[in-house]
Formats: C-alpha cells, sequence, structure tokens
C-alpha cells in the first residue's frame, strides 16, 4: 500500500512522530512538500517542491504518482487540507474535494454552512475595521470572541469583555494577520474564502473535543475529550482529560450536533476533529477540521477510548471504511496539556529522568529547540511541547501531570 502524504508548507519535524505511526500501519509511504527543504524525508521517498503554487503542487503529484501509483493521497497539516483535495480530485484517487475543504478550512464559510442547514452555532459576524467589530459586539453583548476566519491552534483567538478591550484586541488581531503562519502557509492559486476576522457571541459552557470520521450517511464520535483549561481572556488549548465527564444522554447531543455540521459542510467520508462548546445547557459547533486533531490528541483516542484515528486516516485516503464504532470508553483515564512556557528564545530544555522514563507518561514530546522563539499571546501562541499522564481517576492522572510539568525546565538565551 502505497500512500502520499502533503505539506503545503512545511511545519518544522511536527508530523514526523504522525508519518512514523503511518509507516508501522504497513504502509510505503511518501512525502511531498511545497515549501520546505532538501533533507525533510529519505530522499527516494521524498519530493520538494519549491513553491506553494497549487499548480505546481499538483503537476509534481500528477507525475509522480504516474510513476509510483499510490493508493491515496493524505494529511495531518491543517494548511494543507485543501491542497490534499486538489491533488486527489487531480489523481483521481479518494478525497472530500475543494470546495468542501475550503469550508473546513475557513470558518467564515462553515458559519454560513452550518447556518443553511440549522445546525447549533453561535451568531456569528463577518469584521473588517474595527468600527464593524464594535457594532457586532454592541448586538451580540459583551463578551464575545475575536478570532481568524483561516486561524489555527488558538492564534489571534480572543474573548473580548468590553468596547475599549475591543479596540485593543482587534488592532492586535488585525495586524497578526498579517503574518499568520497558518495563513501563509496555504497553497497559492486557491480562492480561500475571506482573510478577516469573526466575532462571535460567547458560549458560558464547557468545551469538548471529539476525533470523528464521517462514513457515508453516519459520523463516529470515536473520542470525546474534556477541555478542563483554567480560561483567560486567550484560548490556550493546553489541558484535556478524557474519556468525557459527560453522560451517555449528551453524548448523543454532541454526536447529532456533529452529525448536522458534517453534513452541512459536505463531509461524507472523511477524518474530523471536532470542538463543541455548550450554551444554556446545549451543545454549539465551534468547528469541525477535516484533519485529525493535534499534540496527542491520537493517543488520547486509543488509549480512553480504543480509537486509532492515524490508522482512520489511513483508510480512508485509501477508500476503505475504517474500523471505527460510536464511542464507547475504555475505563483508562487519561490527561494531558500543551506545555507553555515564557517568551523567549530557547537555549536548551530539560527533562528529568524520573519524567521521560516514566510509565504514567503516555506522551511526552518536546517540539521546541535550541535557537526557536517561543511566542504568547499577542504575539503569537508557541507551545513547548506536550505531555499526557495515565491514573486510576482524572484526579489521579493531573496530579501527575501537573508534578511532572512542574520538573521540566526551560533555559531563555540572554
Amino acid at each position: 500500500m502505497k500512500l502520499l502524504t502533503i505539506e503545503t508548507s512545511q511545519y518544522l519535524n511536527y508530523y514526523h512522530s504522525r508519518y512514523r505511526q503511518v509507516q508501522d500501519l504497513g504502509v510505503d509511504l511518501y512525502v511531498l512538500n511545497g515549501e520546505g527543504t532538501e533533507d525533510f524525508w529519505p530522499a527516494d521517498h521524498y519530493r520538494l517542491v519549491g513553491s506553494k503554487k497549487i499548480d505546481e503542487i499538483v503537476e509534481t503529484a500528477r507525475a509522480w504518482h504516474e510513476r509510483e501509483r499510490f493508493d491515496g493521497v493524505i494529511t495531518f497539516s491543517e494548511s494543507a487540507v485543501i491542497t490534499v483535495a486538489a491533488v486527489a480530485e487531480a489523481l483521481g484517487l479518494p478525497g472530500i474535494g475543494v470546495e468542501t475543504a475550503v469550508r473546513s478550512r475557513n470558518k467564515y464559510l462553515m458559519r454560513q454552512a452550518y447556518e443553511r442547514a440549522g445546525a447549533p452555532i453561535p451568531s456569528y459576524r463577518l469584521v473588517r475595521s474595527e468600527d464593524e467589530a464594535l457594532a457586532a459586539a454592541s448586538e451580540f453583548g459583551y463578551p464575545v470572541i475575536l478570532k481568524p476566519t483561516l486561524g489555527a491552534g488558538s492564534h489571534l483567538v480572543f474573548r473580548v469583555d468590553s468596547p475599549e478591550e475591543m479596540a485593543r484586541r482587534y488592532a492586535q488581531a488585525a495586524e497578526g494577520l498579517k503574518n499568520l503562519f497558518w495563513v501563509n502557509s496555504e497553497a497559492d492559486g486557491v480562492d480561500l474564502g475571506p482573510n478577516a476576522l469573526l466575532v462571535e457571541s460567547f458560549l458560558d459552557g464547557r468545551e469538548y473535543l471529539m476525533e470523528a470520521v464521517a462514513w457515508d450517511d453516519e459520523v463516529y464520535l470515536g473520542s470525546v475529550v474534556d477541555r478542563i483549561t483554567d480560561e483567560g481572556q486567550t484560548f490556550d488549548d493546553d489541558v484535556h482529560h478524557a474519556p468525557t465527564s459527560l453522560p451517555s444522554e449528551e453524548v448523543a447531543k454532541v454526536q447529532a450536533a456533529v452529525r448536522a455540521g458534517a453534513h452541512a459542510m459536505g463531509l461524507h467520508r472523511s477524518v474530523m476533529h471536532a470542538e463543541v462548546r455548550y450554551h444554556k445547557g446545549e451543545p454549539h459547533l465551534l468547528e469541525i477540521a477535516a484533519r485529525v486533531g493535534g499534540g496527542g490528541l491520537d493517543m488520547i483516542a486509543r488509549i480512553s477510548a480504543g480509537h486509532d484515528p492515524i490508522r482512520a486516516v489511513v483508510d480512508i485516503g485509501r477508500g476503505v471504511r475504517p474500523d471505527v464504532r460510536h464511542f464507547r470508553p475504555t475505563g483508562t483515564h487519561v490527561t494531558a496539556m500543551c506545555l507553555i512556557c515564557d517568551e523567549g528564545v530557547v537555549e536548551r530544555v530539560d527533562v528529568p529522568p524520573e519524567v521521560a522514563d516514566s510509565d504514567r507518561a503516555f506522551l511526552l514530546k518536546i517540539t521546541a529547540r535550541p535557537g526557536d522563539l517561543i511566542r504568547r499571546p499577542p504575539n503569537g501562541n508557541t507551545i513547548l511541547g506536550f505531555l499526557g499522564t495515565t491514573g486510576t481517576s482524572q484526579e489521579d492522572a493531573f496530579a501527575t501531570m501537573t508534578d511532572f510539568a512542574s520538573k521540566i525546565k526551560v533555559t531563555f538565551r540572554d
């Protein structure tokens, strides 16, 4: 089985661990990067286009496909979902289609699709000026959420509590859009929809994350994870617990909301990372991405719910129905977090053996390297890495995780 995976713009070596998981499933994996480095992957299985132009990426993929005859094309990158859809169409391989991919990427187009289908969502408004943002916030009532249409990873996402704060946050977000990686790493030559800001009404309940699968008319929640972050004005997606604390009747409500959203977007055979937040006791859709979740969400799904999102990517990529079931927890509790540190240039990261060698740590991934610049809101949302631990309960796993995190030390350059 041969699969082609694509990054429109190489994101360091962030996805290498995912690529190795794909290989461990018996896949002969080939990598195509639009822009990136020459030594990213073994030379006989790697192509670097040297451009983000969609036509050039497609033509490179087409020529390679004529030689290798790929069974499917996949990605783990948010900014390659549209590129992969275009390549799959050109090569006659399974895919979600470019129009659906754009809807899954642009939150404004996504909201419009949800609204047309009657799926539960917050009120929203596309804004292109501070005055428009202030008017939308006045109509919805503070607090509101300000976010980019083409963002990812909670970059430039703010809770805004007053007109004065809106003026400050709008200026920060508008300026940040100019250099936002997740916008600038999209393919050139594709209509991505509006690159602007959204103002949304605030949802007052808890947030949940799903690794899900759409297959024909059904949507399966493979795993359901509680977001247990202490929230402030920014949205660091940093602390999770699984399996979910939601009772079965609420899981059914969440599944219905995700199903409505997936069908509204045109996702019928796809992996999905879905985010739902409650408001006045009912689940509302935040977004559905046509990719699996980042960080350690794949590991969390396997441990806490017996669902393998990476295997699902492989199966759907080649047009095969994945072995998926509706949510069924295993009984093992996990907590996981994005490791957050101060802003600065990293000199070194020290992880003691009692953390690195612990059988309680199912996830320990330091993504920052010496020389990397860590940015924190409003300048950016760079993380140090990921840490996840197991336990007999949420409290047990959380206590271990916070203890381990406190022992990881970051030294910054002067």
